[in-house]
């Protein structure tokens, strides 16, 4: 039996999974919901991630699936907080696939998945992304369904 930390998070968002792909990696997109940071990367397998927050690099991570636009995985290893630094990376996966079980009045409708997991057994980073990653989803979805992101304050 598996008892190892993990964080999974789904959620339906009116779109496309075209858009919802452009907004995980455009950094123009990811600022507006993401606190303030930049995703930048090529988005190819074993090309490098960088997050980026007020000019500082406060991840530097490495692709590990791409598969536009229904697939995106990276490693995950905070740089930012001295006390996340000597974790090993965990892996986040992001899986879009589209939606059909409700009307389609309001148009396309996708499902996005979110699933952080690899942590250590005293992982100090897991409490962090299971508060973390609800608010960034939360504005994600309204900044594609209403055109404007939820801003947080961290």
């Amino acid at each position: 039996m598996n008892t190892k930390p993990k964080f999974i998070y789904s959620t339906l968002i009116a779109t496309t999974p075209e858009k919802l792909w452009a907004a995980l990696t455009d950094p123009a997109f990811t600022t507006q919901y993401w606190g303030g940071t930049s995703l930048e990367s090529d988005w190819k397998v074993g090309s490098r991630i960088v997050f980026r927050w007020q000019g500082k690099i406060v991840h530097d991570d490495t692709i590990l699936k791409s598969e536009p636009p229904r697939l995106l995985s990276y490693s995950f290893h905070p740089l930012q907080f001295e006390e996340f630094l000597s974790e090993p990376p965990s892996r986040v996966t992001f899986a879009i696939e589209e939606f059909t079980g409700i009307s389609k009045r309001q148009g396309p409708v996708v499902k996005l998945t979110v699933t952080h997991e690899d942590f250590p057994d005293d992982s100090k980073v897991f409490p962090k992304i299971c508060n973390g990653w609800p608010d960034i989803l939360s504005s994600l979805k309204t900044l594609l369904e209403t055109g404007k992101a939820i801003e947080f304050e961290w």
